[in-house]
């Protein structure tokens, strides 16, 4: 009788892990909510993630009561760096998003879902590790912002029909050798004429690949770039998602990619509508926006 136990005892250890491989994923994590100030609470998380040895590599605030911080590490690094033919562009992968949010009286600390995020851009690993250390150093409530998607989906993912996946990124420009165009994105970053200025760079070892993240403020010249009213259209709900901020510039050997708008911001909100009030229609404008400000500020000629 005790080997029959056994015997079911590991049946259902074994279809718990299959139903967990097929687990639908969601693209943010909530920590934690509740009272508290948010500059002690930004400054609080800084000091949970380098606890965990996280490498704060960039911080700002887009908008009001709303504060994101980058972080990398080795995991996140060398996984990056590990991108192929099939797994091309991986230098996407090198950062994890966290936001502090102000929402009425709450504090909310979320921050990308590691293992979403990985399928997404179709890294070589799952960033297990990465998501264990996030969770033990900023807590977990939840995972949310879509009803779920399996891992196999997210690694071939787009909207709709259409639209485009992510081995399909915008290529911004073309420039003589690599250190000329981490140089002309530096330099057009610094500038920040075209609305796009920098957050972070994170240089993928042992590859000519350097990820840059951008911060994008149009104002009233041009609100489709502009992250404050793009939030404000599609980060509608109770819960907030700024954790999909910022955009990033990938520098991959002499060329500059950005990831198609239509791809970044579905990956992140994949359960929006396409039309109605907080929909994909009142940002129609945005991707071609972006991509224009992104060339121009990678140093595309006129």
């Amino acid at each position: 009788m005790s080997k029959l136990f056994k015997f079911v005892g590991a049946l259902a250890l074994s279809v718990c892990a299959t139903v967990a491989s097929a687990q639908a994923l969601k693209p943010f994590v909530l920590g934690s909510k509740g009272a508290g100030d948010l500059a002690a609470k930004v400054e609080e998380t800084k000091s949970a993630l380098t606890g965990a040895g996280f490498t704060v590599v960039g911080s700002y605030s887009p908008y009001a009561n709303t504060n994101i911080l980058i972080v990398t590490n080795d995991e996140l690094k060398s996984t990056a760096a590990k991108s192929g033919k099939k797994e091309a562009f991986g230098g996407f992968g090198a950062a994890q998003r966290v936001s502090v949010v102000k929402v009425k009286d709450e504090v909310q600390v979320s921050y990308a879902n590691p293992v979403y995020w990985s399928n997404i851009f179709r890294l070589s690993g799952d960033l297990k590790g990465t998501a264990d250390k996030l969770q033990a150093a900023l807590g977990k409530v939840e995972d949310f912002g879509a009803k779920g998607i399996k891992a196999s989906d997210l690694r071939d993912y787009h909207y709709t029909m259409g639209m485009p996946y992510f081995d399909e990124p915008d290529h911004l420009v073309t420039h003589a050798s690599h250190e000329e165009a981490v140089k002309q994105v530096e330099a057009g970053l610094a500038a920040g004429k075209h609305g796009a200025t920098k957050v972070y760079r994170i240089d993928i070892p042992g590859k000519k690949e350097v990820l840059f993240g951008v911060a994008m403020k149009g104002g009233d010249k041009d609100k489709f770039i502009d992250e404050k009213y793009i939030m404000g259209q599609v980060d509608f709900k109770d819960v907030k998602a700024a954790a999909h901020l910022p955009y990033e510039i990938l520098v991959a050997d002499n060329k500059v990619f950005a990831l198609s708008a239509r791809f970044r911001i579905a990956a992140s909100f994949p359960d929006l509508s396409m039309m109605g009030d907080n929909s994909f229609m009142k940002i129609m404008e945005s991707p071609d926006a972006i991509k224009k400000a992104l060339a121009q500020t990678a140093g595309e000629k006129n």
